[in-house]
């Protein structure tokens, strides 16, 4: 499965994702939420903790114009349904809301992914979360179908 993008080509302030996966929403919410997990699709993060206003920090390499940190508070936490948390890139300027909506579905859990709260002169920001998403989620993808096929190996 690959994330589509649910983005309206007219849209400028909010990226939308839409992924449809083969996995509980207890499975999904664990990528979500586990230090560990996150470091293996989305960044490396410190700090992390489930608590309403917890500060916590993604921390990867230096890229030219970023310092690789992400700046991050939870907003609402709802185990297995909803996560939103600040995302704020200091040097670029960017104070975005990251939010990810679980619903349980026949299959598994499809997964909303929105980043919203781009600012007009921020097209080069937006397209670069566009594809930087697009990218992670698909990173999401491969460690979940990894997991499953770790705990079906060791229980037939």
């Amino acid at each position: 499965m690959t994330a589509i993008d649910k983005t309206a080509p007219s849209q400028t302030d909010t990226v939308s994702f839409e992924l449809e996966l083969q996995h509980s929403p207890e499975k999904v919410w664990r990528a979500l939420t586990d230090p560990v997990l996150l470091a293996e699709w989305l960044l490396p993060v410190v700090g992390f903790e489930l608590q309403p206003e917890a500060a916590f920090t993604f921390k990867t390499q230096a890229y030219p114009g970023w310092d690789g940190t992400v700046k991050c508070r939870i907003v609402e936490s709802e185990p297995h349904s909803k996560l939103i948390y600040t995302w704020v890139v200091g040097d670029m300027a960017l104070e975005t809301v990251v939010t990810f909506t679980l619903a349980p579905t026949l299959s598994g859990t499809r997964l909303s992914l929105v980043q919203s709260g781009f600012k007009p002169e921020q097209k080069q920001n937006f397209g670069g979360a566009r594809y930087g998403w697009q990218m992670m989620t698909g990173k999401l993808e491969t460690l979940l179908a990894q997991a499953h096929a770790e705990v079906t190996a060791f229980h037939p």
